[in-house]
């Protein structure tokens, strides 16, 4: 009988360490505690206030053609899509930059932007701008060119960079009237 018991004792004392640790084991969400919804809203702002920051560096290195600005925004990946009325797609940094640098050489053109509205998730963003793309003289007469553009913005460790631009023409000088 003793060496019954003696058996069964390490057995049952192993058994209710195992139950004693099951109940106490808590899961990460019980743990975890409340999010304060003004640091989760301070975050979403912040977040949102980066982005647009990125945004407008973007805008302002365009209007005044600054390359080193503009390669600041792009991202380290490579990755981007430029898409113009009537042109292919350029389906890289390089490719956008060469691009940009070929029209910043252009002289007398001015480019003037607004941002009309923005949607910011947490890794990607995407921003709509009203731009207006004049040039005093093309063809002996003043130029102009009112584009709605998208913007796509991916944050890549911790940084806004963008990644997609696509132009529509709205309205240009050289639209024949009805």
């Amino acid at each position: 009988m003793v060496y019954i018991q003696n058996l069964i004792k390490p057995k049952l004392l192993l058994f209710c360490c195992c139950i004693l640790v099951a109940c106490n084991t808590t899961t990460s969400e019980e743990t975890q505690p409340e999010a304060d919804p003004l640091s989760t809203a301070e975050a979403l702002q912040a977040n949102k206030e980066a982005f647009t920051a990125v945004m407008q560096t973007h805008l302002d290195a365009v209007s005044n053609r600054d390359l080193v600005r503009l390669q600041e925004t792009m991202s380290p990946n490579g990755n981007m899509l430029l898409i113009l009325p009537g042109s292919e797609i350029i389906d890289s940094v390089d490719g956008f930059m060469d691009y940009h640098r070929e029209w910043f050489a252009m002289p007398d053109w001015t480019f003037e932007t607004k941002i009309l509205n923005t949607e910011v998730g947490k890794d990607l963003g995407m921003a709509i701008t009203e731009i207006v793309y004049r040039e005093p003289k093309r063809d002996g007469v003043p130029y102009f060119n009112r584009m709605i553009v998208s913007y796509v913005l991916q944050k890549i460790d911790g940084k806004w960079y963008v990644i997609k631009d696509h132009a529509s023409s709205v309205e240009k000088s050289t639209d024949k009237k009805s």
